[in-house]
């Protein structure tokens, strides 16, 4: 997620935005800018792509003093990372400065409309038309002028704008992405995370959905869009800088796994509108292509490849195109038919990783159509595809994946359910029932966060820690979870786990339970729930203890399970994202149990960009 900064009061603002950049920078960004109202009343912006030393080094020497400004970092999402797309953006003539995190869905039509009236408008991003918006409706008040603005967006945001000739005043406004107010001692701060002003103050806001925040040097008036002002608490921040960086928690991965709901709110964002459609533009390039396609391959590794499974069974069983997902290592060395009717998808978090990238210039060379599923604007797959999805997460930082594994996820079933529209092999109903389905993923997993967390799901860690591994069993679209989780496990807390097929138990698997090696069981509700259960059946008779994960409301799981976590119900091809929230939980409480590295484990990387 983009960072953003923002200070009015006494001091130098300069080096307190910058400072602030510099503890935002664990989140990871493309490139940096800020805006200052100087003493004199003129606006100066400056932005680069890029690293924050790039900016500072354009700033060296040229600096103006000013006792309000705003600064950002950010991580591409609408536009490609260069200095015409870094934040901050202005309107039409030069007086209004915005930043921007997040997505509004409803850009395009916004961009159309003020280039129609006259608006010039000069980056590809969306955060450009919230500053042409407060421009058309600035009459002397900033702040009724950003309300007036935001009343015209859909999406996810956190702002930030000023105007020159208004030299102390700032406004924030947050609607599903985080935003916070510092209260400092004749000076008030913005930032999108505590991190960026502890260092300043401990004393804090958190703005809350649709607030909107008017800061002054003496103080901070919170309203909601309609201007009547709202009384918010304020907090004392207790936590080190350090752990601030982290949002408190205690390791990046633990922040990360409790940003799932937000990064799938991002990643859906104007893929499933308000009356229940399935758009994806990104594939608008390649419509002409998708239908006479006659075969998918999928390629992938790691956790990507697990969340491939789940999109080429989606694929499959929507279109009745054979699909299939293969680890990209292999793919090359034992290619299938490629030709013009194949479509390739090549999914990767970083866009960087070799295993994948090699394969999908191979199928570019056999005349393949090639779809890129990435988390990273400008990265070397986006070179090779004829389309790109952004996962639209946000910065990972810590080694294992959790939040992307999910966006993957998603991103992929609302590309098969978008390609089955496109080959009309999907009904109204059909996508009406998945698009509900997928606009209530956010809260899902907001609610299967808090089933682990009552379930004791660290205390479960504990219990189990000493056994002498794990397996992992999933049917249908919990199979690919079964493999997920066990690679969590494993990657984290160094216990040997195996996720299978719960029907291979009986082929050979099965010789390793005992009371020392617990079954864990992927068992939300599905049309294979009853298979999955004779298999649980079969671990338990060999006194295998059995974790489950099932579908809330299932009262019958208990006759089969020692111990069960819950979540949500949801559509088929979508209870993996919610399923293996449990088991990132589990895995990340084992590793504490150990005493392990979370965030960097032995061994790993974040992006393997060599073969």
């Amino acid at each position: 997620m983009c960072g953003i900064v923002g200070y009015t009061g006494p001091r130098d603002a300069a080096p307190i935005l910058l400072e602030g950049l510099r503890r935002l920078e664990y989140r990871g960004y493309d490139s940096a800018g800020i805006a200052l109202v100087t003493d004199d009343g003129d606006m100066f912006v400056e932005k680069r792509a890029g690293k924050l030393v790039t900016l500072q080094t354009a700033l060296l020497d040229r600096t103006p003093h000013a006792g309000i400004g705003l600064a950002h970092t950010r991580w591409a999402t609408h536009g490609r990372p260069n200095d015409e797309n870094a934040h901050p953006h202005s309107d039409c003539t030069g007086a209004i400065t915005v930043v921007h995190n997040g997505i509004i869905e409803n850009f395009r039509e916004l961009r159309d409309r003020l280039e129609a009236s006259g608006h010039i408008l000069a980056s590809d991003t969306d955060t450009e038309a919230i500053a042409h918006l407060v421009e058309e409706a600035y009459d002397g008040d900033i702040g009724a002028a950003t309300r007036a603005a935001l009343r015209q967006l859909e999406g996810a945001y956190a702002i930030a704008a000023m105007h020159r000739g208004e030299p102390h005043r700032l406004i924030g406004a947050r609607m599903n992405v985080p935003l916070v107010v510092g209260l400092g001692d004749g000076e008030s701060f913005l930032a999108s995370d505590v991190a960026a002003i502890l260092a300043h103050t401990d004393r804090v806001v958190f703005l809350e959905e649709g607030d909107v925040a008017d800061l002054l040097p003496t103080g901070v008036t919170v309203t909601d869009a309609d201007g009547i002002a709202i009384h918010r608490p304020v907090a004392l921040i207790t936590w080190t800088a350090e752990a601030a960086e982290k949002g408190g928690y205690d390791h990046f991965m633990l922040k990360e796994m409790y940003e799932q709901p937000e990064a799938l709110r991002s990643c859906i964002a104007g893929r499933v509108t308000r009356d229940d459609r399935i758009v994806v533009d990104e594939i608008a390039a390649i419509a002409g292509a998708l239908g006479s396609i006659s075969r998918v391959e999928i390629v992938a590794c790691g956790s990507a490849y697990y969340a491939s499974l789940v999109g080429a069974a989606a694929l499959q069983e929507w279109t009745g195109i054979p699909a299939r997902a293969t680890v990209g290592s292999e793919f090359r060395y034992s290619p299938p038919p490629l030709d013009g009717s194949t479509l390739v998808i090549a999914v990767t978090q970083s866009g960087e990783t070799a295993d994948t990238i090699a394969p999908t210039r191979l199928a570019r060379e056999r005349g393949c159509t090639i779809v890129a599923v990435t988390n990273t604007v400008g990265s070397a797959i986006t070179r090779e595809a004829d389309a790109v999805l952004f996962l639209q997460a946000g910065p990972e930082i810590a080694v294992a994946a959790s939040k992307t594994f999910v966006a993957q996820v998603t991103t992929l079933v609302v590309l098969a359910a978008a390609i089955a529209k496109a080959r009309g092999s999907f009904t109204r109903q059909r996508e009406l029932d998945l698009a509900r389905a997928l606009r209530a993923l956010p809260d899902g997993a907001r609610r299967a966060l808090e089933n682990a967390e009552a379930a004791d799901v660290a205390g479960l860690a504990r219990r189990y820690v000493n056994s002498r591994g794990f397996m992992f069993v999933g049917r249908g679209y919990t199979f690919p979870v079964a493999l997920e989780g066990a690679l969590k496990l494993k990657e984290i807390s160094y216990i040997h786990a195996e996720g299978y097929a719960a029907g291979e138990l009986k082929h050979g698997p099965i010789s390793l339970l005992d009371a020392e090696c617990p079954l864990v069981a992927v068992a939300t509700r599905s049309a294979v729930y009853d298979k999955l259960m004779s298999n649980v059946m079969e671990g338990r008779a060999r006194d295998a203890r059995v974790i489950a994960i099932a579908t809330e409301g299932d009262a019958q799981i208990e006759r089969f399970a020692d111990d069960v976590i819950r979540v949500p119900a949801t559509e088929e091809a979508l209870s993996p994202i919610l399923a293996i929230i449990p088991l990132q939980l589990f895995a990340y409480h084992t590793a504490i149990a150990r005493g392990t590295d979370v965030d960097q484990p032995r061994n790993l990387a974040k992006s393997v960009t060599v073969e």
